[in-house]
């Protein structure tokens, strides 16, 4: 198949990008935002997007900001058009290279080359790496609109299937990773390699020497958007000795908590199951040598 036409813009910095978002939506068309497009152009392919017209970044790249990855204090923040392959690649903080370690879980390698961080977070996908890294390490995303720039924390990003807190006329320009978790992990099944995640988990764990204080558990798979799962966090809470005892009441606590949907993909059922398992092998990850 082929997509439906739409017409086709090239953006020369962010602020052109976003007038011509807002010039096309005020003629009554529905715009979007292509830069890496390996998410945007499949669903056109098939007739799961229809844009009107596509506003292109690619031209944006010059801009060291929207290409750099930046340590500042505590935070990490990267530009909008940072793609997986640079973060896969990059010497990251202790606290943060569990973005890089999650990066061979998205696609394949050209896929990781051409999409971008921004990209995979305004999509909006419940399964994708980004998104449960995103609220795993309080991500903060700066979009930019008629009005000015704003921040949207993680936590208000992510509205249900392939729906997000970003405008149809903002542009993310940054995204700025505020929690450090040097003890993190993600984990995920599909069926082939480079395929959609069916169920994905990640966690960070709060560590004193051998024992465990707190946490986050995030799911992806599980929901129309990825989610934080409190009951999990408070088995983490009530601390512990880092060990499989420990990662099996967590793992159960999380499958447990969720009401997964049965779909074509799977059943209800398996995705619990599924939950189960991979928490536990996300939890034993981030621990490392820990037992």
């Amino acid at each position: 198949m082929k997509p439906a036409a739409f017409t086709y813009h090239r953006a020369h910095d962010v602020a052109d990008a976003v007038g011509l978002l807002s010039d096309l939506a005020a003629a009554g068309g529905d715009p979007k935002v292509i830069a890496g497009g390996q998410s945007l152009m499949p669903m056109m392919t098939f007739r799961l997007a229809r844009p009107s017209a596509l506003v292109d970044l690619g031209p944006l790249r010059r801009m060291p900001s929207m290409t750099t990855i930046r340590a500042e204090g505590d935070h990490l923040t990267l530009g909008a058009l940072v793609t997986h392959h640079a973060v896969e690649t990059a010497a990251l903080p202790d606290g943060f290279a569990v973005l890089a370690r999650a990066m061979r879980w998205v696609g394949h390698l050209p896929i990781r080359s051409r999409g971008t961080v921004a990209g995979s977070l305004v999509h909006g996908d419940a399964t994708a790496e980004w998104c449960l890294l995103a609220l795993l390490l309080d991500a903060v995303v700066v979009a930019e609109g008629p009005s000015g720039r704003r921040e949207i924390p993680a936590g208000e990003l992510f509205h249900g299937f392939y729906a997000t807190a970003v405008d149809h006329d903002e542009v993310v320009v940054e995204v700025r990773f505020t929690r450090p978790a040097p003890h993190a992990a993600l984990t995920e099944f599909a069926r082939r390699h480079g395929d959609f995640a069916i169920v994905d988990a990640a966690v960070a764990l709060d560590l004193d020497g051998g024992s465990v204080t707190g946490g986050r558990v995030v799911l992806g798979g599980v929901a129309p958007a990825p989610v934080r799962v409190p009951e999990a966090e408070a088995v983490l809470a009530s601390g512990g000795v880092a060990g499989d005892a420990l990662w099996a009441a967590v793992a159960d606590a999380a499958a447990a908590a969720v009401d997964p949907p049965d779909d074509a993909a799977t059943t209800a059922a398996y995705r619990r199951r599924l939950t189960r398992t991979l928490v536990a092998d996300a939890c034993r990850d981030a621990a490392g040598g820990l037992r």
